[in-house]
């Protein structure tokens, strides 16, 4: 290459090597047996220069090499480098990695539950542990360099995100901070954030994925190719279009048949061949089709923790072996070493030999409810090639190193706790990014499973999203106030809240609104022109044609009400055998009455039902059909016109015994014509004293008798309808400008009114308040001084704790609790007590707790666990009672021991509540928790 240079382009050439060794960079690329990325590179020369960078990628690109070089150049300068991360299993995960490079003397580890080496000059920690240490002072950031900030896009979180915020905010100035995010299409506007609150920050955006990622459709007997190139452009395959268009055509039925439609043979082969193409292979079939193609090891996503064991256990029943016999041996070997500690009675509750017969045959699954243990073992395997098919629940997606050769997704929906709802293309983005392994593959799959009723296209639209909104999460909490005031004082906390991420994208919200409040307010002034009448003030005259309408409306509506409620009033005294007429809708005409079909819970003469409510009436029509009607099948009341016997031997099912009920009704009550009985209703509005009233100013207005009266109305109407849609625009603006500190005011009112602040200062309530972290932190302080568990053992300590970070995953697993007995069932009714207290403080300040402040009611549901287990009881019998995954009852056994930490810390030293709290802790820190080492 040399050679082809001129000796002037050769000195340049050397002149650009000789600087390059110069930095930090060189030999930092020395450390890797691959050649950096442009993104990457471009990073460290910005770092280097002493920007803070934000580096926005896909999952699999390679972005951790940045926060890295972070690590190297804190190491070169002498400065310290804190690495933080939002999850407790990807900090050991990054706190290993570091240690191999750089050995354990220079590397520590934070999360809460590990402390390893905190005074080393690089430290691994979650965020909300250097949240803690910059409210709290630490001397630990004294010599701060740098902070590594991973996953960062995390700030979307509606419940933990404001920890990433709070973090950038009051990060001393000379930190210099790395930002690594999944690709987010708004990464300029976070970049130019944090230029306004970091200082000087360089975004560097990279779309490019290492390993190329192959998007597929598996139906039937074929994998099809989600997208084809044609003409130069990406199209969504027409196979697939035709086989959505197929499958929703409507074939010949058997009624078709029954009433002599024609049936072509056509038609025949037609619905053969869907049968034959369209159907969905079973979870073994589907792992083995990837093995038979050379597509493993595969990470499968399935949206429930049933869904995931359910999988393993069909693929063991199906037979499916993925590893050989000296694979298998591997695999027992290094699971018995790494599960050495768990007692063996323990084995059998955790379904240890269950667990390890699949991951001997290299299937596995990974969800939150596995035990910490179990999970670090299925990703150790997996990363070494040992387990070759996962099924994994969305939480797998989280930075966790477990990339895989293809990601298979059964179904593009999900619950979300309350409802069943579409993956967003972020989410889709986040779970495929998991395929392809760097220096391993040379292409990634995705694999979507046909499933009734897909749209190929909007597939497509989702795989073909690349990137997704960051949006903030922020809002002052209490402990957020106290610590803020602490430091700041409140006129200058209030300044810092003003420079959230959240203000600053409502602000920039608030200039698109202001353009179109501009823009209307040009509007208005030509409809205004365009309405003017010679005769009179036309707007005033307008406002009377609304008002009267208004009224009018008002009127109907209530009417329509009225109404309603009458019918509804007349279909709870409807008794079996009641012969009615069925006033409008799909079954209207005679009845009979077979159940009033009143709801269970409501007696005669109950109010207030609306159309979706109420009775439901099951009759048998006079065309002999059985129905169950609705509320809104009766708009006006229904009598009955006569009665008649249901014999006893009457079966709904039968269509004789309906055909024999359905022709007696019609003989007897056939004479019944009650549609002349019902006599014409007066309007309302005839005797209405308002509408006289208004129907008179109109004809007394000078406008009333313009030629052009009709032209002007229409621009009047148009002026009132701009006028009105601009109003909502101001109030949007103005709900928009200074919503984090109006919100901070309301926070800093309420706290003002218990006594933790006391205008610029922090009462001495308000400095316990401080040292408790978690989202019901004013509860907890409460319960404090009000020495709501002064008096409790440590069990019972724990029991109460546990109400302070357990929360149903779901309405259905929130059963009524059972409690233990004595001071904690006081205790805990005491709690529950004081939530109800805050809880209305709340709403009279207006504090709303589903704009994420404000304290939720206290869970019960794991006092008795909690409880138990602090006693000492089994794994097995705590277990089983609790009817609880052992991972979940380690997670919150762990959150547990963290909030009976900030008790411990926040109550008066020397005192029973701090000293108990402590003993708590110990307590719980036994067996299966004590053993697990990631929370």
């Amino acid at each position: 290459m040399t050679e082809d240079m001129s000796p002037a382009e050769r000195y340049a050439a050397a002149r650009v090597r000789a600087a390059e060794q110069a930095t930090a960079l060189a030999p930092f690329r020395e450390m890797y047996d691959f050649e950096l990325d442009p993104f990457q590179i471009e990073a460290c020369r910005a770092l280097e220069a002493g920007k803070g960078v934000l580096v926005a990628a896909p999952t699999g690109s390679g972005k951790t090499i940045v926060g890295e070089f972070a690590v190297h150049l804190a190491l070169t300068r002498g400065r310290k480098c804190f690495y933080t991360t939002p999850i407790k299993a990807l900090s050991n995960q990054k706190y290993n990695d570091l240690v191999k490079r750089h050995g354990a003397r220079n590397v520590g580890l934070l999360t809460g539950d590990n402390s390893i080496n905190s005074g080393a000059p690089v430290i691994v920690m979650t965020t909300e542990v250097l949240r803690n240490m910059l409210y709290a002072g630490s001397q630990a950031l004294a010599g701060l360099g740098y902070v590594v900030m991973d996953e960062v896009h995390y700030l979307s979180d509606r419940f933990r995100g404001a920890v990433w915020e709070e973090v950038i905010i009051h990060l001393p100035d000379s930190v210099t901070l790395v930002s690594l995010s999944a690709t987010v299409s708004n990464a300029e506007e976070f970049g130019d954030w944090l230029d306004t609150v970091r200082g000087d920050t360089e975004v560097i955006v990279s779309e490019h994925r290492p390993v190329p990622l192959w998007q597929h459709v598996l139906a039937g007997r074929r994998m099809y190719d989600l997208f084809e190139e044609k003409n130069g452009r990406r199209e969504v395959n027409p196979d697939l279009l035709r086989m959505a268009q197929l499958e929703n055509s409507r074939l010949p039925s058997a009624r078709d048949r029954r009433r002599g439609k024609p049936v072509r043979e056509a038609d025949r082969e037609r619905e053969r061949r869907q049968r034959s193409r369209i159907w969905t292979p079973g979870r073994a079939e589907v792992i083995d089709r990837l093995d038979s193609q050379g597509l493993l090891p595969a990470i499968t996503f399935i949206f429930s923790r049933a869904g995931c064991e359910a999988a393993v256990q069909q693929c063991l029943y199906g037979g499916l072996r993925l590893n050989d016999a000296g694979e298998r041996a591997r695999v027992r070997e290094l699971v018995e070493e790494r599960t050495a500690s768990i007692p063996d009675e323990d084995l059998h509750v955790l379904g240890y030999f269950e667990w390890l017969e699949g991951l001997e045959r290299g299937i596995a699954a990974h969800h939150a409810g596995m035990l910490p243990t179990f999970k670090e073992v299925v990703e150790e395997l997996f990363v070494r090639g040992l387990v070759k098919a996962v099924f994994a629940t969305e939480t797998l997606a989280l930075g966790i190193n477990m990339p895989a050769r293809s990601v298979v997704l059964e179904k593009l929906v999900k619950w979300n706790g309350e409802q069943h709802v579409d993956i967003t293309p972020g989410e889709y983005t986040q779970l495929t990014g998991r395929a392809g392994r760097r220096g391993i593959d040379i292409e990634g799959h995705a694999v979507v499973l046909w499933q009734r009723g897909m749209d190929p296209g909007a597939l497509a639209g989702l795989a073909g999203t690349r990137t997704y909104p960051l949006r903030s999460s922020f809002r002052p909490s209490y402990n957020m106030a106290v610590n803020l005031v602490s430091q700041f004082g409140r006129h200058r906390s209030r300044e810092l809240l003003e420079t959230s991420f959240a203000q600053f994208q409502a602000d920039r919200a608030v200039v698109g609104i202001s353009r179109k409040v501009q823009r209307n307010e040009e509007g208005l002034e030509g409809y205004r022109e365009a309405m003017t009448c010679h005769l009179g003030d036309f707007e005033e005259y307008a406002r009377l044609r609304r008002e009267l309408k208004d009224r009018e409306t008002e009127l109907a509506r209530q009417g329509t009400l009225q109404r309603r409620a009458a019918a509804a009033d007349s279909l709870e005294k409807l008794r079996p055998g009641d012969v009615i007429h069925v006033p409008t809708g799909k079954f209207a005409g005679l009845a009979l009455v077979l159940d009033p079909g009143v709801p269970a819970g409501r007696s005669h003469g109950h109010r207030g039902w609306d159309h979706h409510d109420g009775p439901r009436p099951l009759v048998l029509t006079a065309a002999r059909q059985v129905k169950r009607l609705a509320s809104m099948d009766f708009p006006v009341p229904v009598e009955p016109l006569e009665r008649m016997r249901i014999p006893k031997s009457f079966n709904p099912r039968s269509p004789q015994s309906r055909r024999d009920l359905a022709s007696a009704l019609r003989t007897r009550a056939g004479h019944h014509e009650p549609g002349r009985t019902r006599r014409r209703q007066r309007s309302e509005a005839a005797d209405d004293a308002e509408i006289a009233r208004l129907r008179k100013a109109l004809r007394a207005h000078p406008c009333h008798g313009c030629d052009e009266r009709e032209a002007h109305a229409r621009w009047a109407e148009r002026y009132h309808r701009l006028k009105r849609d601009t109003r909502q625009l101001e109030r949007r603006i103005e709900g928009r400008t200074n919503t984090i500190a109006r919100t901070f005011d309301r926070v800093y009112a309420l706290l003002s009114d218990l006594g933790y602040l006391r205008g610029d200062e922090v009462t001495e309530d308000g400095r316990r308040l401080a040292r408790l972290y978690g989202e019901l932190d004013l509860l907890a302080s409460e319960c404090l001084r009000e020495g709501v568990w002064e008096g409790l053992s440590p069990t019972e300590l724990a029991a109460c704790a546990s109400a302070l970070v357990y929360e149903a995953r779901s309405a259905d697993d929130a059963l009524q609790p059972v409690l233990p007995g004595g001071k904690a069932k006081d205790a805990l009714g005491e709690m529950v007590r004081i939530w109800g207290r805050l809880d209305a403080l709340e709403e009279e300040h207006r504090i709303n707790q589903s704009e994420g402040v404000g304290q939720r009611e206290p869970d019960l549901g794991f006092a008795w666990a909690a409880y138990r287990w602090a006693e000492g009881d089994s794994l097995d019998s705590v277990l089983r009672e609790a009817e609880m995954p052992a991972g979940d009852f380690v997670r919150w056994c762990k959150q547990l021991v963290d909030v009976l930490g900030q008790i411990a810390a926040a109550a008066p030293e020397g005192g029973t509540v701090a000293r108990n709290a402590r003993r708590a802790s110990e307590k719980v820190v036994r067996g299966v928790v004590a053993y697990t080492s990631v929370g």
